[in-house]
């Protein structure tokens, strides 16, 4: 006769025991309302796993822009969907009159790339705004596709930035210092942050007020947020004693997998409350908008990553 599995108590954030967590056996949660998302335009977002959602309200209207409040979305893991969540959120942002800057801050440029933008035909992008005197932010950002969605682009010109910036004085500042003159022309600056934890991550989390995190439901993902926790809380102690965490955010979900399942269970218990409400279901929606050079929200607006990540832009408002 087979024992039946126990539930660990929720485990402390940070440090090895948001992984020990996972090692626990516990009872395969319930999932109710999670459509399998293949691009039909007719899916519906569904509640994050075993919570009881309510939802953020609709974001009232603003009589007027800024001061920003700068969001760097980052995980030093790649492929968690940091760059799909940066346009989309700035895209969901920008329907509820939220004007947004997005900072492409990778030398990969993806961001760049996925509003259709070319990096390496660009003569001058966030390098030229770091290291040379005279150049202002408004010379370098773009407009979008999107009404009131802005880009400052990026291109492989950002690698040497990390290497030059080495023997700078206030080198984790430089970024905060190029901002700086555009703060009040926006309402939210979100920061694409490269897939590791050098210099360029941490002068993205010196300056921003809040850092959202991207969470494949995979266990090696989960293993990654305990070692970005710890740089968090260095950066919090060290540069930037007003930094907070503004969330977690599910990607990549599959309910048909007992992993992914488990793995968001795990995450709802560690982080409880931090963690959002929207829960990003994997689709082919997404290739599709890189190829498109737009965000889901006028990709394919009625399309459940579209619903999710609005769902998303009302909480990041609401917090």
């Amino acid at each position: 006769m087979d024992m039946p599995r126990t539930v660990e108590p929720p485990v402390a954030v940070g440090g090895t025991g948001l992984v020990t967590a996972m090692t626990a056996a516990a009872p395969e949660p319930e999932v109710e309302g999670y459509a399998d998302d293949t691009g039909s335009d007719d899916d519906v977002v569904a509640p994050a796993i075993g919570r009881h959602h309510i939802g953020a309200p609709e974001p009232a209207p603003l009589t007027q822009h800024g001061p920003a409040r700068i969001i760097a979305v980052a995980n030093q893991k790649g492929g968690v969907g940091k760059t799909t969540s940066t346009i989309n959120l700035g895209a969901a942002l920008a329907e509820y009159g939220r004007k947004v800057l997005l900072v492409d801050f990778d030398p990969q440029g993806a961001l760049s790339v996925g509003l259709g933008v070319q990096p390496h035909q660009l003569e001058t992008t966030i390098y030229n705004l770091l290291m040379e005197r005279g150049v202002e932010a408004e010379d370098v950002i773009q407009s979008t596709k999107v009404d009131g969605m802005y880009l400052l682009p990026s291109n492989i010109d950002l690698s040497a930035a990390e290497v030059q910036l080495v023997t700078e004085v206030g080198r984790e500042q430089a970024l905060g210092r190029a901002l700086k003159s555009v703060l009040d022309d926006y309402d939210v600056i979100l920061i694409d942050c490269q897939p590791s934890l050098g210099l360029l991550t941490i002068n993205a989390l010196a300056c921003a007020n809040k850092v959202l995190i991207p969470l494949a439901c995979e266990f090696f993902s989960l293993r990654g947020v305990a070692l970005l926790m710890d740089t968090i809380d260095k950066v919090k102690d060290r540069l930037n004693p007003d930094l907070e965490l503004i969330g977690i955010l599910a990607t990549m979900f599959d309910a048909r997998t007992l992993h992914t399942r488990e793995v968001h269970q795990r995450v709802l218990e560690a982080f409880g409350d931090k963690v959002f409400d929207a829960v990003i279901n994997r689709t082919i929606r997404f290739p599709e908008t890189t190829v498109a050079g737009e965000p889901i929200t006028t990709w394919a607006p009625t399309s459940s990553g579209a619903l999710a990540y609005r769902m998303l832009a009302r909480e990041v408002i609401a917090r």
